[in-house]
């Protein structure tokens, strides 16, 4: 049987809660739910959300187990995702459903985002041709459909000049699907003169992340190296092989000079996912990319957890910070997890520093790691001189 087919009778369903196990439900006539399946189930006096898991429910009769109440229409959680959160509850000694709450962190996503109402013109004329019409009439010829307030502002117009149109017939409604939060990254938009040095080492990660397949490669750079130069030609090498990125910065480097660099590269900025996000913008994050709209997000070390449809690389910048380091419910280490979630998923990760942690300079020493070495700053910059003082002496 296929592990993804449907599923009858009943499920095991992965509760947020410091449960060891899968709680057993019954599924009612005429709903389909498969492992990986967003579920609303009661437990005790109150509903959650969970994720139907991999296995089998309890043998119980399913008539003594409590119904599922709603299947979400949301894309299931994937089986690489599931086994990780598998591995990282097993490796960290937490509850299961402590891990899989970290999934969850967006319930008002599970519910596709509305449609937006707009309009579209029709085959009428308006009775009266001015200028202000023209205009409006210009813009949306092509068949286009717009919102009353978009259409209105790129026209120069009132809203009163495009209600006047919509009321004579001129205009008919439709809907329009959400807009993503981030236009898609252009992995040709501008591509940079890179040095000998950086063209080799981005040649490496372009070869890596276009093979597949899982590695580690340790980029270790001296400050000012142009680490990130190199790492985003293999961003853009999983673009190009329609795979989704994700890029970890610790929170205090998720600044706005990164993300208006990544946008002079590839002509938009990336999704963020970090603690400072707005609700509603956390909610359309997490939705467009279980659906595959987002490609690249950057974000601190919870965005491991986000349910990618296609993840295809994933980096670790300034991979020695302490600040990938959780300790709170769920212990983990996200650098060490990100390899872990890559090794699972059978695709590269690149992990960048100048100054590289001790287990990533030990895991390329023994050969389990491939080290890439920038040792000159960009366009031969000198880089300061330091020497020690003893202010006793000052």
């Amino acid at each position: 049987m296929n592990p993804d087919s449907p599923k009858s009778k009943a499920v095991p369903v992965l509760v947020p809660m410091p449960a060891d196990r899968p709680y057993s439900y019954s599924v009612p006539a005429g709903m389909t739910a498969v492992p990986g399946s967003i579920v609303r189930v009661p437990l005790g006096p109150r509903e959650v959300a969970g994720i139907v898991w991999d296995g089998e429910a309890e043998a119980l009769d399913a008539r003594r187990l409590r119904p599922v109440s709603q299947v979400f229409d949301c894309p299931p959680i994937d089986a690489p995702t599931r086994r990780f959160v598998d591995w990282v509850a097993a490796y960290t000694l937490s509850p299961p459903g402590m891990v899989a709450r970290m999934l969850l962190r967006a319930p008002e996503a599970f519910d596709p985002e509305p449609a937006v109402e707009g309009i579209v013109v029709t085959d009428l004329v308006p009775d009266r041709l001015t200028p202000a019409r023209r205009r409006v009439l210009e813009l949306a010829g092509d068949g286009v459909a717009w919102t009353r307030s978009g259409l209105a502002h790129a026209a120069g117009v009132s809203l009163t000049v495009v209600d006047g149109l919509r009321a004579q017939g001129v205009f008919s409604t439709a809907l329009i699907p959400p807009r993503l939060v981030v236009a898609p990254p252009d992995p040709g938009y501008a591509v940079p003169e890179l040095t000998p040095d950086q063209r080799g080492a981005a040649d490496a990660l372009r070869t890596a992340t276009e093979r597949g397949g899982f590695g580690v490669t340790l980029v270790d750079g001296v400050t000012g190296s142009g680490k990130t130069e190199v790492y985003f030609e293999a961003v853009a090498a999983a673009v190009r092989t329609g795979r989704q990125v994700l890029i970890l910065l610790p929170e205090i480097a998720l600044t706005q000079a990164f993300l208006e660099r990544f946008q002079a590269r590839f002509g938009a900025k990336p999704a963020e996912w970090h603690s400072d996000l707005p609700p509603k913008m956390r909610e359309r994050v997490w939705r467009q990319v279980a659906e595959g709209g987002v490609r690249v997000v950057a974000g601190a070390r919870s965005a491991l957890f986000l349910p990618f449809r296609e993840l295809g690389l994933i980096v670790v910048d300034e991979e020695h910070d302490p600040a990938y380091k959780q300790e709170d419910r769920v212990f983990y280490n996200a650098r060490d997890m990100a390899v872990v979630r890559a090794r699972i998923g059978g695709f590269p990760v690149v992990l960048a520093s100048a100054t590289p942690s001790l287990e990533s300079r030990v895991n390329a020493l023994q050969g389990r790691y491939e080290r890439i070495v920038l040792p000159g700053r960009y366009a031969d910059a000198a880089l300061p001189d330091i020497r020690a003082v003893d202010l006793r002496r000052s």
